[in-house]
């Protein structure tokens, strides 16, 4: 089954009514990494009225927490917390730091507020899919390279090493849920002379090109 998660943090903001809005993210993956970060926020805008936050953890009954800092209850964590779930991305803690602009923002206007911050933060930020994977080492002659990095390619795999000898040794992390099509489509073109052998399972992802085992 393939997740979300947080990899990379970032910085979003909006202004509501001249109050300043900035929302910081930053992957974690204890409670303890959430307060961490939550502090080193509250350093960086120690002038700041507030700083409200939540925090993902998990993927399967993740563990939860937000705060409102101070404003109105259910106005700031709840809506940030609701954008991290609505966005299924675990691993996630967001801090949106309000510097208040003069004008009262009602409960209305907050709960949309801290919302649409916490959703310039993810956006700002990079989030990866993860999903289990097999890597399949595929040993051919050299007249069935080509089946080989042709089926790979039409199915977007990952080429993992290669080796070149007498033989040649090509390897992939192919996604579990395409495991059997790419067995399958390498028996027929081959009439069955490559038999992937696996190497390993793991959970992977992606990121612009270069594969990330996890």
């Amino acid at each position: 089954m393939k997740t979300k998660f947080l990899y990379r943090g970032g910085v979003g903001e909006i202004v509501e009514k001249k109050s300043r809005f900035i929302a910081e993210t930053a992957p974690v993956k204890s409670e303890e990494e959430a307060a961490a970060f939550l502090e080193q926020i509250r350093k960086k805008y120690w002038d700041a009225r507030h700083h409200c936050s939540a925090f993902v953890i998990g993927e399967k009954n993740p563990l939860t927490r937000c705060s409102d800092d101070g404003e109105p209850a259910g106005t700031a964590g709840r809506p940030i917390l609701d954008v991290i779930l609505g966005a299924e991305v675990s691993g996630a803690c967001v801090v949106v730091t309000r510097y208040f602009g003069g004008t009262l923002l009602g409960t209305g206007g907050l709960v949309r507020a801290y919302g649409q911050a916490a959703k310039a933060g993810l956006a700002a930020s990079q989030v990866l899919e993860k999903q289990p994977g097999v890597e399949l080492r595929c040993v051919s002659d050299y007249s069935g390279i080509g089946k080989i990095q042709y089926i790979a390619g039409s199915m977007g795999l990952t080429e993992t090493g290669s080796d070149y000898t007498d033989v040649a040794a090509l390897c992939y992390m192919v996604p579990e849920e395409q495991e059997r099509e790419f067995r399958s489509r390498l028996t027929e073109a081959t009439a069955g002379r490559v038999q992937p052998e696996e190497l390993r399972r793991v959970s992977f992802a992606v990121c612009q090109g270069e594969l990330l085992i996890l």
